[in-house]
């Protein structure tokens, strides 16, 4: 059911519905409606929150049947500031401080800036100024990224944070958290001192230069002149800033149409102000409402109500007695007891029901390690295949980047790294396709030696009953791996990027290797190996020697660099297989599934915030009140609103059920009564026909 207010021929339009509705396919339409009527492509421009979200845009764009469409602009906030930036550099750089602002600037990505940080916040933690808070270096660097990032969506100097976080806490927090906020703002100085004296832009930078340059009015309307029609996918997701600068170009638009998500909001910890995006509706000169979902079945629609029911939302009504709310549930004592019901499960849901792994994801609040490899073993040995999605794991933390890394330590001894036993046994267990683990630890003990001028020995000169316990296939694969290694690096020292690239295409990826039939693993390296060029051309490194670049490279990953996001790792829709992943990242790539499984139902982590001492979403946001203090009740709302936002988002993206894995003790061996556990079991109690298991 669709619903429309507003002028019978509207300029800009507000489009609004739940997930399934229609939007992104009326707003496409409306692209290709404008194309139609004459408007050049060039003056189109089409905002995103992030770059992943403008693939439905650029396949539709590409399709053959279309015929040649032009150049319309699919930007990203942040990709928009870069753009002009660059544009305008000349302009702005002298005023905004840069030394030699004739040299062109740097740019950094998530991971260069946390490399450049690294510095002052080691000098920091080493004169124990952050000695009250109990996070790592890498966390302390990470969040004062993140700082800076929200005060440039905020047009506001970083220098404010300390004062506002500190009157949030009031005299909830003692003296020497006070400190520790200030000392992240003298890191923050330093570091951007630093960026001004070398020309590094930060993602903060480049929007503070941005908003330097919508303060100008030359700039502004050759800006508003250059782009007459504008897209803004998921309003809600945008930031403070992205909303100023669509009220800004409302009045110069001809064209204008902005989708806004009831219940979204999920990108609040990047920044995103979901309550203040509704502002722009009563800016339009129209609103459409699409309310109904093309995914959601009828009974999931029950099930969301009675989410929002047992959470008190205004005006949520029960389910009927009786209804069918599409939801099984399965409680278990021990949590690899959970695990084997997923597995079982999804098995009889693929072979016995038909349903594609594809449409089936699996979902906790976390995914740890030990949950996505045991039960992707379990799902391999029912001859299911699974991928997984975690944006906020280190590059360190991949079994396949861990591999690279060390071959890489073993092929630059020069380097001075060498890896522990157990890595370089791991390391070779994923490169030789059939060694097993206990034949890969014999073979680093045997032929590991990291005192030596070159770490591994040759297979040749084995025992005899060594080479017949490692197997002759195995040992020929270790040892043309071996020469490689070594060859490749007596030559003119390449790129660390290169390297990754060549280990990879030359030998990791050949029959007989391990990366030869895993798409994972060439998805991780195709990462690598964008990350270590992004790393030597950010920070203009790449006039120097490629060893001393990539001992720089190999150091920072080691210690937990935070991966940037890399569009390859999204784009695995189409791939057979059960996806997993931690639910914030299946709720912002914005697509549906026919099933769902809720693993942990019980944790606290669906209901409580990631700990972060040094920063606070809300607080840090337009829509709070400065010395306003942050309290219990605060906490409370907050988290019950994102508990609904979470649920509600999550059943609107399933089409068929949901299925919910409770165990009485976690992963960790604690009890587990958190949240929303309780919400289902006032839904059970209140309708218990629901059925048990799978």
């Amino acid at each position: 059911m669709s619903n429309y207010v507003g002028e019978p021929n509207p300029r800009t339009m507000f489009l609004e519905g739940p997930f399934g509705a229609g939007k992104t396919t009326f707003a496409i339409e409306t692209l290709f409606a404008w194309l139609d009527a004459g408007i050049p492509a060039r003056n189109i421009l089409v905002i995103v929150p992030q770059r992943t979200l403008a693939r439905r845009y650029l396949m539709a764009l590409q399709e053959p049947s279309r015929g040649p469409l032009g150049d319309v602009s699919i930007r990203t906030l942040g990709g928009l500031a870069k753009e002009m930036v660059t544009l305008y550099w000349p302009l702005v750089a002298k005023e905004a401080g840069f030394d030699h602002p004739e040299e062109q600037p740097r740019f950094l990505t998530i991971e260069t800036s946390q490399y450049a940080m690294a510095e002052f916040v080691d000098q920091a933690v080493s004169r124990g100024e952050f000695d009250a808070i109990n996070v790592s270096p890498q966390q302390i660097a990470r969040q004062i990224v993140d700082n800076l990032g929200k005060a440039a969506l905020l047009a506001m100097d970083y220098r404010q944070i300390p004062d506002l976080l500190a009157s949030a806490w009031g005299t909830e927090r003692p003296r020497k958290y006070i400190l520790a906020y200030q000392a992240a703002a003298r890191v923050a100085q330093a570091f951007r001192e630093h960026c001004l004296k070398n020309r590094l832009l930060d993602y903060s930078l480049q929007v503070e230069l941005f908003n330097h340059l919508l303060a100008k009015p030359d700039f502004q309307k050759k800006l508003y002149s250059s782009r007459s029609h504008l897209i803004v996918e998921h309003v809600e997701e945008e930031s403070a800033l992205t909303h100023d600068l669509i009220r800004g170009w409302l009045p110069h638009l001809k064209g204008g149409l902005f989708t806004y998500e009831w219940d979204g909001g999920y990108r609040v910890f990047l920044g995103a102000d979901p309550y203040g995006a509704y502002d722009l509706r009563d800016r339009c000169d129209g609103v459409l409402t699409l309310s109904d979902s093309y995914v959601t079945s009828p009974g999931l629609e029950l099930l969301r109500s009675e989410v929002a029911y047992s959470l008190r939302r205004p005006g949520a009504i029960a389910a009927p007695e009786g209804s069918d709310l599409s939801f099984r549930y399965s409680f278990h004592s021990y949590y690899p007891q959970m695990l084997d019901w997923v597995s079982e499960t999804i098995d009889g849901l693929v072979h016995n029901e038909g349903i594609s792994a594809r449409e089936i994801v699996v979902l906790a609040p976390f995914l740890s390690d030990a949950l996505r490899f045991s039960l992707s073993q379990k799902l391999e040995a029912r001859g299911i295949a699974s991928i997984s999605h975690r944006p906020s794991r280190a590059l360190r933390d991949e079994p396949a980047a861990r591999c690279l890394l060390v071959l890489t330590a073993l092929a630059h001894p020069q380097w001075g790294y060498h890896p522990p036993p157990a890595d370089v046994a791991q390391a070779l267990h994923l490169a030789i396709d059939g060694l097993d683990p206990v034949r890969a630890r014999l073979l680093a003990k045997i032929a590991y030696h990291p005192r030596s001028k070159e770490m591994l020995t040759s297979f040749e000169i084995m025992r005899a009953d060594a080479q017949s316990r490692i197997t002759y296939v195995a040992g020929e694969h270790y040892e043309k791996l071996r020469r490689w290694l070594l060859d490749t690096t007596i030559d003119t020292p390449a790129p660390l990027d290169h390297f990754f690239s060549r280990l990879f295409g030359e030998l990791l990826s050949q029959p007989g290797y391990g990366f030869h039939a895993d798409p994972e693993a060439g998805r991780v390296t195709a990462e690598l190996v964008e990350s270590a060029r992004k790393f030597r051309q950010g920070l203009f490194l790449s006039d120097r020697n490629p060893n001393e670049v990539g001992k720089r490279y190999l150091n920072i990953v080691q210690q937990g660099l935070l991966a940037a996001l890399y569009v390859a790792s999204w784009r695995d829709e189409q791939a057979d297989a059960v996806f997993m992943s931690p639910a914030y990242t299946f709720l912002m790539r914005n697509r549906a599934a026919d099933v769902q499984f809720w693993l942990d139902v019980g944790a606290m982590g669906w209901w409580e915030r990631l700990d972060q001492p040094l920063t606070h979403p809300y607080v840090l946001s337009r829509s709070w009140e400065p010395g306003r203090l942050w309290t219990d009740a605060d906490e409370f709302e907050r988290q019950q609103d994102m508990l609904y936002r979470i649920t509600s988002g999550l059943v609107r993206r399933c089409r068929r059920s949901v299925f919910l894995g409770i165990s009485d003790l976690g992963e960790q061996g604690f009890e587990q009564r958190g949240p929303l556990l309780r919400i289902f079991q006032q839904i059970l109690r209140r309708h218990p026909q629901v059925e048990i298991g799978g």
